[in-house]
């Protein structure tokens, strides 16, 4: 059968090498059609051992022994760069399918931590998967081989196995302190830096701007803040012809964490979305944003914010904290921006209905004009009975709105003291009753919690004195956790209420602040809006006049509602 592998052979003169015992020739050349396994890996811990672990090192001496015991057809199968750990490995998997095909006859190793460095996987597949296809397994350093299972050195090899299990474990334990160190200090713990950043060329730990890069970032938040979605940022800089950050890092020399993309070319709502998340881009390092569960499950899954290590002002920021945070709410929303008739709106997500609370549908079809689209209760077009119609043209809400948003900069910029005077008392009337329901709440889950816990103690007492079915054990316990999640991510909003109302007085000073950016707006735009408003509430429409009149309500982004007709009244007294 011929051999289509591919080869890497070394030519090496005079070996000299300490080999295991042959048996007799014939049983060498069972398989003569079949290939040899030469097995090398490398880890990185691995590499700081010197040249004796190197690739080329364990390529030598595992040509070596094959030539000079005269194992036919030897190939090379190599991992530089994977934990001995995790068998998922391309190199060994790759080996491994070809031992499920039958193609080999024997494996070869320099040692068995070269192979692996789990007890469980490295004994299984010596002792029951190579046996099962007739391969011949063997591990030069350890004087282990498979077609002597009665020897010594195979007695020794699980109690190998295991120290190099142990070996894998304490190396892990000793890199997670030191990154754990590390991550405390406020030191990045990523080797890949955002895209819009790069390393200082005088200290790699310190991230700078990427101007270049940068103002794509920008663009992309100032998008969002216009009320795009991720799939249509990523159309529109794609249309641009941007080039996307795989093929910006590639461009620039740099590595990406993205090695692969179907289209480099491309932008995907995926990376857009990854970027709008990033809250690196405000100056801060965040540590410990994801975990794995042991040193086998190399998976890496998302920590939750109370576990992040967060350090502000450790690089130049790119995006304001504010506009951070506004974009992190717009993303909150989730709502549609884009219908099937391509149109958007400039409220899509920000218009609620005034009773029932419910968002305003955006309707509108390929045949109407600007004028013809209208906004319309959910709950109403779902029951009528529930809600009552709350209908609204665009165009008229556009024009409330921005009615109500130019008296509101106008009246700041001319009566700024006096706003600030009245605000400040609303505010504290507002806060304290709502402060006081949080506070209550708060108690009442704190309290069911612990109640939870005692409940879950006395249930496992039930189960083991066998008061109740091992079935309706874990039916009751998956109840008890559902509802601990549930007041868990209660209690973090509440908490999150508590500290917002209770920084009233900085939200205000900071609503004064983005005012004083719009003071020569001279029309609605997406950004002002969004950057302004929180949310519009629709009245249902009065005609009892005779004449069709609806008024609506504006929540403003930190300080909530504004009662501009009593600051009105006051100004003019």
């Amino acid at each position: 059968m011929a051999n289509n592998y591919a080869n890497d052979i070394i030519d090496l003169p005079n070996p000299n090498l300490t080999v295991a015992q042959l048996r007799e020739e014939e049983e060498m050349s069972r398989a003569a059609d079949k290939i040899t396994a030469l097995y090398c890996r490398l880890s990185q811990e691995d590499s700081n051992d010197g040249d004796s672990n190197s690739i080329l090192n364990q390529k030598n001496i595992l040509m070596e022994y094959a030539k000079k015991n005269r194992f036919q057809n030897p190939v090379f199968f190599i991992d530089d760069g994977y934990s001995g750990t995790d068998f998922n490995r391309p190199g060994v998997q790759k080996m491994l399918d070809e031992v499920e095909a039958g193609n080999v006859a024997n494996i070869i190793v320099k040692d068995l931590s070269r192979f692996g460095r789990n007890f469980a996987m490295v004994g299984m597949y010596t002792t029951i998967t190579f046996a099962k296809h007739n391969v011949r397994f063997i591990a030069i350093a350890d004087n282990f081989d498979t077609i002597n299972p009665n020897s010594t050195d195979s007695d020794f090899a699980q109690l190998k196995n295991w120290f190099n299990e142990f070996f894998a474990k304490d190396t892990s334990r000793k890199i997670r302190a030191v990154n754990k160190a590390k991550g405390e200090r406020g030191e990045p713990l990523t080797n890949n830096v955002p895209y819009g950043y790069k390393k200082d060329s005088q200290n790699p730990k310190h991230w700078i701007v990427d101007e270049e890069a940068a103002q794509v970032v920008k663009r992309i938040f100032t998008l969002c803040m216009e009320g795009r979605g991720p799939t249509q940022i990523a159309n529109v800089l794609t249309a641009e012809k941007i080039p996307t950050p795989i093929t910006y890092h590639h461009a620039e020399g740099r590595n990406n964490p993205i090695r692969k993309a179907v289209n480099t070319e491309r932008w995907y709502s995926a990376t857009i979305v990854r970027i709008l998340e990033r809250r690196e881009y405000t100056g801060c390092i965040v540590n410990f944003k994801t975990y794995s569960n042991s040193i086998w499950d190399k998976k890496r899954r998302e920590n939750s914010a109370e576990n992040h290590a967060v350090f502000y002002n450790a690089h130049p920021a790119i995006i304001d904290e504010e506009v951070y945070n506004k974009v992190q709410e717009i993303r909150r929303q989730r709502h549609r921006r884009v219908n099937a008739t391509g149109k958007t709106s400039l409220f899509s997500g920000l218009v609620y209905c005034d009773d029932c609370k419910e968002k305003l549908y955006f309707s509108t079809t390929k045949n109407f004009e600007k004028r013809q689209d209208f906004f319309v209760c959910s709950t109403n077009r779902k029951n009528s009975d529930k809600c009552s119609s709350h209908y609204i043209r665009e165009v008229v809400l556009e024009e409330m709105v921005w009615m109500h948003m130019e008296t509101v900069i106008s009246y700041v910029a001319r009566y700024e003291v006096h706003f600030r005077d009245i605000m400040e008392r609303e505010m504290r009337l507002t806060s304290e009753e709502a402060i006081r329901r949080s506070h209550k709440r708060l108690i009442q889950a704190e309290k069911r919690l612990k109640e939870l816990d005692r409940l879950f103690v006395r249930l496992y007492e039930d189960n083991v004195n066998s008061k109740i079915t091992d079935d309706r054990f874990v039916m009751m316990s998956k109840g008890y956790e559902d509802e601990k999640s549930q007041l868990k991510a209660e209690l973090l909003t509440l908490q999150q209420k508590i500290e917002t109302q209770e920084r009233q007085n900085e939200n205000l000073e900071q609503f004064i602040q983005k005012i004083g950016k719009y003071t020569d707006l001279q029309e609605l735009t997406p950004y002002a809006l969004r950057e302004l408003v929180k949310s519009v509430y629709v009245e249902a429409p009065d005609k009892s006049s005779g004449k069709r009149r609806q008024g609506i309500h504006i929540c403003y982004d930190l300080i909530g509602f504004i009662p501009l007709s009593e600051l009105m009244k006051q100004t003019t007294a």
